[in-house]
């Protein structure tokens, strides 16, 4: 049997509440993907420049949490913000901690509307991992959609 575990990054709050409602649909467990206070700015913009700067010199903010083990049967929910159609830096920093892993990811992911080529990016990021499609969530989902894409992501694995 697989076990789930749900790790997210949540700038500004919207991804937090999504991963709870995910939780109380399929269980596992919530791993937080934590940076250090005063990483990142309160302004939206401020934080796009930042993150900006962080992937131009290849100095991913470092996480501030341990994660625990993954194996073959673990199935990773790996969710966070759409930042300039791609992955928000501590994403990017939890795959490149997690690159040699045999788990299998389905990606969730929040924007508004700006997430086209986010699943195309993480597979660039991490080519040597096991995605499954994921599901893309703008505004809110509901639970029904999100055990539809569960099942999915179980009949994939």
């Amino acid at each position: 049997m697989a076990k789930t575990m749900i790790a997210y990054y949540s700038w500004s709050g919207i991804t937090a509440a999504v991963v709870r409602q995910v939780q109380r649909v399929i269980g596992g467990e919530l791993v937080e993907l934590s940076v250090a206070p005063g990483t990142f700015s309160a302004d939206m913009n401020q934080t796009s420049e930042i993150a900006q700067r962080q992937i131009a010199t290849d100095t991913l903010p470092e996480l501030t949490n341990p994660l625990p083990p993954l194996d073959a049967k673990t199935i990773v929910v790996l969710a966070g913000p759409v930042w300039s159609d791609a992955p928000s830096t501590p994403v990017r920093q939890f795959l490149r901690q997690v690159a040699g892993s045999s788990a299998t990811f389905a990606p969730l992911y929040t924007d508004a509307g700006s997430g086209k080529h986010y699943e195309e990016s993480l597979r660039a990021l991490a080519p040597n991992l096991a995605f499954v499609p994921g599901l893309e969530v703008t505004g809110s989902a509901a639970d029904a959609t999100i055990q539809s894409w569960w099942d999915c992501v179980l009949a994939a694995k």
